[in-house]
């Protein structure tokens, strides 16, 4: 299977074009769109989204990730071994937090350039065909490389900010919720929250913090938009207050 993880977001032409040259290369292989609109160029907070929304997908995916505002540079291009799972993308620190968390890596440098290759569109162009390779079992124009040759920035190991808005207004952090108890109290743009277990424990209205499936510390309104009624948005800072006082 390939999984796509990108920011194009699933209007326009990017996501579909990218899609083509899947089925065209790795006919017969499962594309699947997992996590098609990430924030907008925002690689630190798809660092962090990417171990918590792949970590349940089967030995052997292949995982398309294309974050790149910095397109057509002098960045280099990666494949990863990452446990049980491939990533391919651009090593701009989208695989930092991924490489951290993970128990064994290998990390390739992609050697590989298509006869033709647009300046501005390296996920179609060369990302995309490097993932139907691996899907099929080669390896080939793949160079090993030193987990210190990557581009790692100096993040923390969790990130206390809202990092993705979903269409229901609940606000994704970087925080790991298993390390909050639920005597926990959460502060984001100037309001403090408590925990529920779910949604139906919240009065209707009420703005909560709640363990999401994938592992991550989510901030709702009950049957509301917590980021139109609670004006939340990404990049907005998130402080734990441990025992609720």
């Amino acid at each position: 299977m390939i999984a796509i993880l990108t920011d194009f977001g699933v209007s326009g032409p990017y996501l579909g074009q990218m899609r083509a040259v899947l089925y065209t290369q790795a006919p017969g292989v499962d594309v699947v769109d997992l996590f098609p609109d990430l924030p907008p160029c925002q690689v630190k907070a798809a660092a962090y989204l990417l171990p918590a929304y792949t970590q349940y997908l089967p030995a052997g995916t292949i995982c398309l990730c294309v974050v790149d505002p910095g397109v057509g540079t002098l960045r280099r291009p990666l494949a990863l071994q990452v446990d049980d799972r491939w990533f391919v993308g651009p090593d701009n620190g989208l695989f930092s937090v991924l490489v951290r968390r993970s128990h064994e890596h290998r990390v390739f440098e992609i050697d590989w350039q298509p006869a033709h290759m647009s300046v501005t569109f390296h996920g179609r162009d060369l990302f995309a065909p490097v993932a139907a390779r691996l899907a099929q079992g080669s390896l080939d124009g793949l160079l090993p490389i030193e987990i210190d040759e990557m581009t790692l920035p100096d993040w923390p190991d969790e990130l206390p900010e809202i990092i993705y808005l979903d269409h229901y207004g609940n606000a994704i952090t970087g925080l790991v919720a298993a390390g909050l108890p639920d005597s926990a109290m959460i502060d984001v743009a100037g309001q403090r929250c408590g925990y529920r277990r779910t949604f139906a424990e919240a009065q209707s209205g009420e703005l909560f913090w709640y363990r999401n499936s994938n592992g991550l510390v989510e901030i709702a309104m009950n049957e509301d938009s917590a980021s139109g009624n609670a004006g939340l948005g990404i990049g907005d800072r998130v402080n734990k207050i441990q025992d609720g006082t």
